[in-house]
């Protein structure tokens, strides 16, 4: 069925079920950033594949919501559908929440899975809808009667993270959120993001596509743990050490009556982003919620030394396989031969270096690898039909991370192909110093991302030039690769909470320039925030650079680099040459000698 077809059978059902506008979002039931296949209702009612959009269909109309990251794509595959492309943060777009309430009519009913929206989101659009007298009806899955051949449900098997990998028992990380909980008086905590609750009892899993995540809800008690999850997935392993921590199984549609079981006594701690709509009216509603942010979502992002030692070994093995991958890549240059490789070869031949470094799992991401022009798209994701072969005298922009064993990993660079036109050039070498700037700052504890973003901007400001994305974001431990609560990025959350930079927590750092038509630049390095000096004035902090992958210097316009410039980046690449090379051959370890020289 084409998308056009999927549209015309959706609003016949719309009208047989009275309902005037559907909304479908880019989510599961526990709103992962990425989803299994199962999930992927918008893009198998759009066409649309990138990870983020809205979907809201009338009965004449169909609109996209999508943020900058996806503009260009989406217009792409969009193309010779009848949704229209609604560009988030552009002057002229509505909110979703809005175009919603000015298209609804007086009366009218407004359609969702509740299990895809969460509970704040729904609040706010019954909220808003009041004025309309219009109601919500959220418990209708109509593309379920139209995707016939939908994927089922991942019967993937768990696996676990032993003490030497997570550095925390269950017992002592339950142990503080009780304490957490008991300062809100509350007596039980929904857990429904899958990664608070990995890490809260040390299990993982391969159900979201990208990320080593379980599907499960968890309810904690004063004395007792639910997990809420297809048993058949677990081992008797798993079944036992679950079990020593009094955690009790419960199959995963279950939660949607435990529920209904709370009693008017029961407080109960919900996160708003996280719970999802469904679950949250199906408590009664005489049990007093209390709705702040997952106590997990703070602990996690503060990694400890043992995940912090681990992470470190990750980023050694992919530093190996990243460098091994450029110095294909440059051989084949000198040899006249890149034309014979691709966007999609290419990355292929990346994760065959990654692989080969043992204890890999899959990649944290769709693979980003834009040769000429597809660099511009800033998450592109090359297909048949859109991936070019390599040319002498381009960039290839190559954005892309693993999960190991060890821990995850989030990489970009940017490669010269041959000799490249000095823009070309003069856009790399200010991107760089954008990262270069955020890499060796010192600054103050209780500093937020907000603070610090413009020291990297800077660099492409004074050329009057920007990025349509934060330069920051948290990174998980085997888990999401984009973790909150922090980010690097100017703009204050909508919900106007800003959280500081804490020990321990790890950041990318991603300036990028997008020259559509021409050519895109992005490169990324993660940074783990340590302590560092504590005197009169305070406690200070600092960066610590944790990826291993030299930067092009065939790439760098050196007029445009300053004596501060030039240590920072001569630093980085000795500690590159110290901790990679030893994993190199002897020809291999050779140019990297070269290519990490001082400038």
């Amino acid at each position: 069925m084409y998308v056009n077809e999927k549209l015309a059978a959706l609003r016949q059902l719309m009208k047989e079920k009275k309902i005037d506008i559907y909304l479908i979002p880019t989510a599961d039931f526990h709103n992962s950033e990425n989803v299994g296949d199962y999930f992927k209702v918008r893009e198998y009612m759009s066409g649309f594949t990138g990870s983020a959009g809205t979907l809201v269909i009338t009965a004449n109309y169909a609109g996209l919501w999508t943020d900058g990251r996806y503009f260009l794509q989406a217009e792409r595959e969009l193309a010779g559908t009848r949704i229209e492309l609604q560009k988030m943060g552009e002057e002229e777009t509505p909110s979703v929440i809005d175009f919603i309430v000015d298209a609804i009519p007086k009366g009218g009913k407004l359609g969702f899975d509740g299990r895809v929206v969460m509970y704040g989101e729904g609040k706010q659009l019954a909220l808003r809808l009041k004025r309309k007298e219009a109601s919500l009806v959220y418990d209708l899955d109509l593309v379920n009667e139209i995707w016939l051949d939908r994927p089922s449900l991942s019967k993937n098997k768990a696996f676990s993270l032993s003490l030497e990998q997570a550095g925390e028992t269950v017992a002592d990380k339950l142990s503080r959120v009780r304490k957490e909980m008991h300062s809100y008086g509350a007596n039980a905590h929904i857990i429904t993001s899958l990664d608070d609750t990995g890490w809260l009892l040390n299990i993982r899993g391969t159900d979201v596509e990208f990320f080593p995540l379980l599907l499960s809800y968890t309810i904690v008690y004063e004395n007792k743990v639910e997990l809420y999850v297809d048993k058949s997935k677990l081992s008797d392993e798993i079944k036992v050490n679950l079990a020593k921590d009094k955690v009790i199984l419960k199959d995963y549609n279950q939660i949607y009556k435990t529920v209904k079981e709370f009693e008017y006594s029961d407080v109960v701690l919900v996160d708003p982003d996280l719970l999802n709509y469904a679950i949250y009216n199906n408590i009664p509603k005489e049990v007093t919620l209390v709705e702040k942010r997952n106590p997990t979502i703070l602990m996690k992002a503060m990694k400890n030394e043992v995940e912090i030692n681990n992470i470190i070994n990750a980023h050694i093995k992919d530093g190996v396989a990243h460098t091994k991958f450029i110095y294909w890549l440059k051989q084949l240059v000198k040899s006249g031969k890149i034309s014979e490789q691709n966007e999609i070869s290419a990355s292929d031949r990346l994760v065959e270096f990654r692989k080969a470094q043992g204890d890999y799992i899959f990649p944290s991401f769709s693979p980003i690898f834009g040769h000429g022009p597809n660099g511009a798209v800033i998450h592109y994701s090359s297909t048949e039909e859109t991936n070019r072969n390599l040319e002498i005298g381009t960039l290839l922009l190559t954005d892309s991370g693993s999960h190991f064993m060890q821990g995850s990993t989030d990489i970009t660079r940017t490669h010269a192909l041959g000799e490249i036109p000095l823009e070309f050039k003069k856009d790399y070498t200010r991107v760089l110093k954008a990262n270069l700037a955020l890499s060796k700052l010192k600054f103050m504890e209780g500093i937020a991302g907000q603070n610090i973003d413009i020291l990297a901007r800077q660099h492409l400001w004074e050329n009057y030039q920007n990025y349509n994305h934060g330069t920051g974001h948290g990174v998980g431990y085997i888990g999401n690769i984009h973790e909150g609560p922090v980010n690097i990025r100017w703009q204050i959350p909508l919900n106007g909470q800003v959280e500081a930079l804490r020990e321990g927590m790890i950041l990318s750092n991603e300036p990028g320039l997008y020259i559509a038509g021409s050519h895109g630049i992005r490169l990324e390095n993660e940074l783990l925030v340590r302590k560092t000096v504590k005197n009169e004035f305070g406690q200070f902090m600092e960066f610590e650079v944790i990826t291993y992958v030299p930067f092009d210097l065939e790439a760098i316009d050196f007029s445009l680099m300053t004596d501060v410039d030039r240590k920072e980046l001569n630093k980085y690449h000795a500690k590159v040459y110290e901790l990679i090379a030893p994993h190199l051959t002897k020809e291999e370890r050779e140019w990297l000698k070269e290519v990490t020289r001082e400038i």
